[in-house]
């Protein structure tokens, strides 16, 4: 939905990393806090999350963890954790030091989506404000019909995460517990190098873990022209 950049404009970067920025980051990650998502500086260690570079990603009994990979860039640009018939789309961007930038982003989506002929609510939710969309997908026959999917996001020192909820867990709010649940726990490395807001951080594969297969098909587009999930070749972990 070109909300997010894949480049890093050398004249267009958030503050550099300087010993000042770095203290002010740990005057704020000793302010505990009873959930996530969390920074790198706040947990300390990784633990029985899967490492996927710039996510620590924690795993569940059943889980299917999907690796989304760009086909023309080569780099792991989202993750997908699916389970009980619901899944969860992961991105992780850089973002202002000063600011955060899920409320610009949420107006973003809920523009594109009505724009489309689907319709969105702006509602409080577990992590703050977030969207339940109900976004236009072609059926067999040729009708239209909407598909529903709640939008979550979480600003970080310097990063944004963002998730969408698909399945049951779209609805229900006891299907997404579960869900819910691994978007708190999931831990962020942003690193310290300079990025344009918004620009996605590529995450890594698994070293380790179950039986991976890659290039499995994407879900079909939503309608001509419109994917605001994104979707491409993937890479598959059983746990």
């Amino acid at each position: 939905m070109g909300l997010f950049r894949r480049s890093t404009p050398s004249n267009q970067t958030d503050d550099p990393d300087t010993p000042e920025a770095r203290e002010g980051e740990q005057v704020g990650a000793e302010q505990a806090r009873e959930r996530g998502p969390w920074d790198v500086s706040e947990v300390p260690e990784r633990g029985p999350r899967v490492d996927l570079g710039a996510l620590w990603v924690p795993g569940r009994e059943g889980m299917e963890l999907r690796m989304e990979v760009d086909k023309t860039s080569n780099l792991v640009t989202a993750v997908h954790l699916t389970i009980d018939g619901s899944s969860l789309q992961m991105q992780v961007f850089a973002a202002p030091r000063v600011e955060g930038v899920w409320d610009g982003i949420r107006t973003e989506i809920a523009e594109s989506v009505t724009q489309q002929g689907g319709s969105v609510d702006d509602l409080p939710g577990p992590f703050g404000r977030e969207l339940l969309a109900r976004l236009p997908v072609r059926t067999p026959d040729g009708r239209t019909s909407h598909r529903p999917a709640r939008f979550i996001g979480y600003d970080g020192p310097r990063w944004f995460l963002r998730g969408v909820l698909t399945g049951r867990a779209a609805v229900d709010p006891q299907d997404a517990t579960v869900l819910e649940g691994l978007f708190a726990d999931v831990v962020v490395l942003r690193g310290t190098d300079a990025r344009v807001p918004r620009e996605l951080i590529a995450l890594t594969l698994p070293q380790a873990g179950g039986p991976l297969r890659a290039n499995l098909p994407a879900s079909p587009p939503a309608a001509p022209g419109f994917d605001p999930l994104k979707r491409g070749p993937e890479i598959t972990e059983v746990h």
